[in-house]
């Protein structure tokens, strides 16, 4: 599967270098970015928005390349996402996360969809509202059954809320976002799902709140709560502060300082996030 995406990704991004042609009606930045799970949002929250800039009766394409480096990991992510109609958003993504300090890597392959209930980001007084599914599936689970989880693939499903306020702070405007998230996710997945003593979902709250300080640069704030369910190392929430440049309507980078807190038992896995995305 990461061939082909890279292949896809290649391709997508010699396109856009080439033409601007596809169907952008949405207003810039209103498309979020791309999650390391594949599906709009931020670095690591999925929002409510749909993915790319199709507006009703168009379709859009995005892919993402993301990388996170931490002390003693490093976390590979590549993604592509199809939207249509600005309501209905399918997505699939790759993630590689290498084991510096150990040794090995870890991986999984998610396929998402995410299907717009109610409401707009922008012009209505109700927040924009989706429900997402996350299918999830490890490479390799000799090592998350040795930890402990009881399963190699499990689902997640989110509710997301988004809104934009225009001019909230120092006529600046804000984007927030609200998701609450039902997994059964070790490490989001990484080490497995559940364990062998505890099957059940748990709910996990999300959230991100940026402003923009431009109309195609945004500065912002994320947290992701996460289960702790692992008894052999304690798994803590994350966090970023992310700098979003919307170049164009196709073209997005995005860096950020990330804190991971305590991943396989190394405390304070802190450093750096950066992803590059391309749309038509």
């Amino acid at each position: 599967m990461y061939q082909p995406m890279c292949i896809i990704l290649a391709v997508l991004l010699s396109l856009i270098s080439v033409c601007a042609q596809a169907e952008t009606s949405k207003v810039i930045a209103t498309g979020g970015t791309t999650t390391i799970e594949g599906s709009a949002g931020g670095g690591i929250v999925p929002w409510a928005v749909i993915n790319g800039y199709a507006s009703s009766d168009q379709w859009s394409f995005t892919a993402m390349n993301t990388a996170v480096y931490v002390d003693d990991f490093t976390l590979h992510s590549i993604g592509a996402s199809l939207s249509i109609d600005n309501r209905f958003e399918l997505s699939i993504a790759k993630q590689t996360f290498d084991l510096d300090t150990l040794g090995g890597k870890l991986g999984q392959d998610i396929v998402g969809v995410k299907y717009k209930l109610v409401g707009e980001v922008l012009y209505t007084a109700m927040p924009q509202i989706s429900l997402g599914l996350q299918y999830k599936r490890v490479d390799d689970f000799a090592l998350p059954q040795a930890v402990g989880a009881r399963n190699d693939w499990g689902v997640d499903i989110y509710l997301a809320a988004s809104k934009v306020y225009f001019d909230a702070i120092a006529g600046r405007n804000l984007v927030t976002n609200l998701t609450l998230r039902a997994t059964k996710a070790n490490q989001i997945g990484l080490l497995g799902f559940g364990t062998a003593t505890n099957n059940n979902y748990q709910l996990q709250a999300e959230a991100s709140i940026a402003v923009l300080l431009t109309d195609n640069i945004a500065l912002g704030y994320e947290y992701k709560q996460k289960p702790d369910q692992l008894g052999f190392a304690e798994e803590n929430d994350w966090q970023d502060i992310f700098m979003a440049w919307f170049v164009n309507k196709h073209l997005s980078v995005v860096g950020a300082y990330v804190d991971l807190g305590s991943i396989a038992g190394f405390e304070q896995q802190q450093g750096w996030y950066l992803s590059v995305e391309g749309t038509l």
